[in-house]
């Protein structure tokens, strides 16, 4: 089954990162600044998927059309042909789907995850995968965000969970974790 999302792909640490979110939230130069830093495009604004076996497990794989594969539209600037500015390093022509980050304008009335014990999954097509939001401010660096939720993610795999091991060692001495910081 092959579909369409509306997003940015990118290849982080071995990591395929699905950008999604509303137009304009900043997807495109969060994709740019993360090739800037050594990472990998494989679409943008237009993200193709495929649903293939692999093992006993399905995987989403995603690629961009042939049309605008490796380019990328910054607003105030226009369309930008990433392999011919950044070279055959910058790109790829597709990777699986390991990890979802929803960017979203940040708002003050909503309680974001703050403490990350569970990750919350979404599926697309019949593939199941992690899922973060993370709120975008003028004042986060939202390249970082994903550069560091990808660490993580590859932690989690490896079965190490930071927040579960606080919680664990807060538990033994009868705390408990709480979104505002304190303890109980």
């Amino acid at each position: 089954m092959e579909f369409q999302v509306h997003g940015a792909l990118v290849e982080v640490l071995g990591v395929g990162v699905l950008l999604r979110g509303d137009s304009s939230v900043g997807k495109s130069e969060c994709a740019l600044e993360l090739v800037q830093r050594g990472h990998r495009l494989v679409a943008d604004d237009v993200v193709r998927l495929v649903s293939r076996s692999q093992s006993d497990s399905a995987v989403l794989m995603g690629h961009s059309p042939a049309l605008i594969r490796h380019y990328v539209e910054i607003r105030g600037i226009g369309l930008l042909d990433v392999h011919a500015l950044y070279g055959d390093g910058a790109v790829r022509d597709e990777c699986a789907i390991d990890l979802i980050c929803v960017l979203e304008p940040w708002r003050q009335e909503v309680e974001y995850e703050r403490i990350g014990l569970d990750r919350p999954r979404q599926v697309l097509g019949t593939v199941s995968l992690p899922c973060l939001t993370i709120p975008v401010h003028p004042a986060r660096s939202m390249a970082t965000l994903v550069e560091v939720a990808v660490r993580d993610h590859r932690e989690r795999i490896k079965g190490i969970n930071a927040a579960k091991k606080l919680d664990a060692a807060m538990r033994r001495q009868q705390l408990t974790l709480q979104p505002s910081g304190g303890a109980e």
